[in-house]
């Protein structure tokens, strides 16, 4: 037998013989019963009583059951009062009535005990299922309130991380539209010590806090070591290789990432699972596509993996284009995906460059319209603009009281298979950076130690002529035969020797770097002239901007740089 719980019945009928009788067989079964002779009575008792049931006459007096039940059904709110009509009617058509009119059940006349007992348990054990969900939804509600402020916390920290660069500066035209609180698409830009700006577009499987997680060691990783100087492509392979560590099977990150040379007018560009990159020729208001060539990160284990780049001249005003699969799989209300061949009439159509951002951002935006989304979008544009009117808020150290090395010096020697393979500058850079008064200058001793590196590398131990570079076409003969050269390197090396003394004030390090490739006459060397065999273009005349002395030794394949500086002067001593 059914174990019930004793309830509240309000029974509501004109008849005080019926009310009698009901009463008798209700009160039996052990439960508690509140009465109402009419309609307007029966709104009375239960605002007052609250009873769990109503047992309702159809037909009474001053207001009938119908109106009575569409009144209690319109109070009760959220909760389920059910309502069984009391009634003689027997066509089908009055009978549905009682129901249209909020009634829960009907019970005809004469009353039967039995049935009406299983009526009550019946709505009985449906009053508690209703609790309990509305129990479990309340619980709900809180948990969700809770996760989310949980998540917002989590988010703020996230954000500090994940945009701590440069996203700011007037170069960078981004839009970050996440699908939840979390977004699976990551941006990432950094200024390297150099003076190049690195950007990293990401969008990892799903979207959200799952999708998210995977963005803290990716950034982290990016930002510290474009702050140690890294070259893209190692930045790249221990991306890769952190993501395929802690990442489940199934999960992954397609990214884009690009280093803009503001100096060189060049970007490195690498493409894994994006769609295809837009570069955009302010010249001609025309585009290339640049296409996804490579797996997505965390996919490959590292010696599968391929961080090979691809190396592209750039104007000043020429922008480079890189978005998630949100944008391309974008729809409308009638289903439509915005698609490549809308992503491409944007390109054809507009005349601006300097608006074409806004007109793509506005395009997309328009054509979803009030659609429900599935994915997050994400777009960034970044352009070309003079290295001397590219300023970058400085957040180096400068702290007297900070104490480190003052009086040292190292011998560091690079032979074929660390030439072919590895980047040893941020290495040397991060010793460098040891010593407070550098710090300051981090940008002038990059760009001397990377001038001294790539020439004892490229035009030393490879033997190439950078008059090549002259032209588009040389240009990308270039660097196709540096690749091969460089692949193919078995014997040589660099030698870099530092060396460093000074105090609280001021300092001064002399680095000299030799390499074995042939060297060229130093006595035809000039003050004026710098174009010399092995060190031609611009990196001699930077040389001297920045240092002390440049000095050629021996063969000519010994070069000896002095940067002096002091805390009274920002800049080198005269």
């Amino acid at each position: 037998m059914d174990t019930v719980e004793p309830l509240k019945i309000l029974i509501a009928d004109d008849s005080n013989s019926d009310r009698l009788l009901l009463k008798a067989i209700v009160q039996n079964q052990g439960h508690e019963v509140v009465v109402a002779a009419d309609g307007l009575e029966t709104i009375e008792v239960y605002t007052r009583e609250k009873p769990d049931i109503i047992l309702l006459d159809a037909l009474m007096p001053r207001m009938d059951g119908f109106e009575a039940a569409e009144r209690i059904k319109a109070m009760s709110g959220e909760d389920f009062i059910p309502i069984i009509f009391l009634t003689s009617l027997k066509e089908a058509d009055s009978l549905a009535l009682c129901l249209e009119a909020g009634g829960d059940d009907f019970l005809t006349k004469p009353y039967n005990s039995v049935i009406l007992k299983a009526k009550i348990n019946a709505f009985n054990r449906m009053l508690k299922m209703h609790h309990t969900l509305q129990q479990q939804r309340d619980q709900i509600i809180v948990n969700n309130e809770h996760l989310i402020q949980e998540q917002e916390v989590a988010k703020r920290v996230f954000d500090k991380v994940a945009h701590a660069g440069c996203l700011h500066v007037k170069n960078i035209n981004y839009s970050l539209s996440p699908l939840a609180v979390f977004n699976g698409d990551v941006l990432l830009a950094a200024v390297k010590p150099s003076g190049k700006i690195a950007v990293l577009l990401g969008d990892f499987t799903g979207h959200g806090l799952a999708a998210a997680i995977g963005a803290m060691p990716l950034a982290q990783t990016f930002y510290s070591m474009n702050a140690k100087g890294f070259g893209m492509k190692e930045i790249l392979q221990e991306i890769n290789s952190k993501l395929k560590d802690i990442l489940p099977v199934g999960v992954f990150c397609c990214a884009g990432m690009m280093d803009l040379d503001l100096r060189e007018k060049t970007v490195e560009v690498w493409n894994g699972g994006l769609p295809d990159c837009f570069l955009y020729r302010q010249s001609d208001l025309s585009y290339e596509v640049l296409p996804s060539c490579h797996l997505p990160l965390g996919v490959l284990s590292p010696k599968d993996f391929s961080c090979e780049t691809q190396m592209l001249e750039m104007l000043d005003g020429d922008s480079l284009f890189m978005w998630s699969d949100g944008i391309i799989e974008a729809t409308n209300p009638a289903g439509e995906m915005f698609g490549e061949q809308r992503l491409k009439t944007v390109f054809e159509e507009h005349r601006s460059a300097e608006t074409l951002f806004k007109e793509l951002e506005g395009r997309v935006n328009s054509f979803i319209g009030g659609s429900q989304r599935d994915d997050d979008l994400s777009v960034v544009e970044v352009v070309m603009v003079d290295k001397e009117e590219f300023e970058v808020e400085n957040v180096l150290s400068n702290h007297k009281s900070y104490q480190g090395p003052m009086d040292w010096g190292m011998s560091y020697d690079v032979r074929p298979d660390t030439l072919r393979e590895f980047n040893p500058l941020p290495v040397l850079l991060q010793i460098l950076m040891d010593i407070p008064g550098l710090r300051s200058h981090s940008g002038e001793i990059y760009t001397v130690m990377s001038e001294l590196y790539s020439n004892a590398l490229d035009h030393g131990v490879l033997d190439l002529d950078s008059s090549m570079k002259s032209s588009t076409k040389g240009f990308a003969e270039y660097y196709q035969l540096r690749s091969k050269r460089l692949g193919e390197l078995q014997e040589g090396y660099i030698r870099i020797t530092m060396d460093y003394r000074g105090d609280d004030s001021n300092g001064l390090l002399t680095v000299t770097v030799q390499d074995s490739g042939k060297g060229f006459d130093i006595s035809m060397q000039t003050d004026n002239d710098y174009k010399l065999d092995g060190y031609s273009g611009r990196g001699l005349p930077l040389l001297k901007s920045i240092c002390n002395s440049v000095e050629y030794k021996g063969g000519g394949n010994e070069v000896e740089v002095k940067f002096q500086w002091s805390y009274n002067d920002s800049r080198k001593l005269a």
